[in-house]
């Protein structure tokens, strides 16, 4: 409760920003991200025995900090999903206390939706399509519908789209995940997005989220190989774009995104 009652009256006063705290889920988003800051490793933020890897540095007198939840020690692979999303974003923001959360990463479009790959998109809405719970006060909540931290200066400033956002376990969608993903209008599928935004809301941070398209999800084309074929070209803008957005902010106060 001190943590967060300490936060609510720093952003009350409306300081220029000083710390940002990235989440990104594979190590592959991340990598240019960190190249482009010249960011260092520092893993003993973090409880022993997690996979979690935190990178840091000073640019332009932010504080910026790239986290991502690493490789599963037993299994092999990214740690993809919300779970790991949720447990990392809340172990940094804990530890960090950051005045802005940015989730950048990339993830699948809707054509049908004027998506394209390539495209970088604002988050303005986010929910989930994996948890369906259809009884009376649970059928909200599973859906989790929230909004997005509002940025109207960045997007007068910049070209990025700006889209709704559905997250879920799964990278391929089931009829029932596409009914709710179709429900609220998302342009987006991510599978960390909302778990981010859920984490930030909690923890009274503001949360952005920058998605840069992968793959088309409603073309025919197989999504899978799609995403494997553009992931580096794409990571590469997602990281341009990252860039953009923290030399617009160095030196502003919330209020002046």
């Amino acid at each position: 409760m001190a943590l967060l009652e300490s936060k609510a009256a720093v952003r009350a006063q409306d300081r220029p920003i000083s710390t940002i705290l990235f989440f990104v889920a594979m190590k592959a988003e991340a990598a240019p991200i960190l190249n482009m800051f010249g960011l260092s490793e520092d893993t003993a933020m973090f409880p022993r025995g997690v996979p979690w890897i935190r990178h840091h540095g000073i640019y332009e007198n932010l504080d910026v900090n790239v986290v991502w939840p690493g490789q599963d020690p037993l299994l092999g692979g990214n740690n993809v999903g919300t779970i790991s999303a949720a447990l990392v974003t809340y172990a940094s923001v804990l530890e960090l206390r950051p005045d802005l959360v940015i989730n950048a990463g990339t993830a699948g479009g809707f054509g049908s939706k004027g998506a394209c790959v390539g495209d970088v998109f604002l988050v303005s809405q986010v929910a989930f399509n994996h948890r369906r719970i259809p009884l009376p006060d649970f059928d909200l909540y599973g859906i989790g519908l929230r909004q997005a931290f509002s940025t109207p200066f960045i997007l007068k400033e910049f070209n990025f789209k700006v889209g709704k956002l559905s997250t879920g376990d799964s990278f391929d969608m089931s009829p029932e995940d596409e009914v709710l993903v179709r429900a609220v209008d998302a342009t987006l599928i991510d599978m960390e997005g909302a778990a981010v935004s859920y984490v930030a809301d909690l923890l009274q941070v503001p949360a952005i989220l920058l998605k840069a398209v992968a793959n088309i999800v409603d073309t025919g084309n197989p999504s899978v190989e799609e995403f494997h074929e553009n992931l580096t070209d794409v990571s590469n803008v997602l990281s341009e774009a990252v860039g953009k957005l923290v030399n617009s902010i160095k030196g502003k106060r919330l209020s002046e995104l």
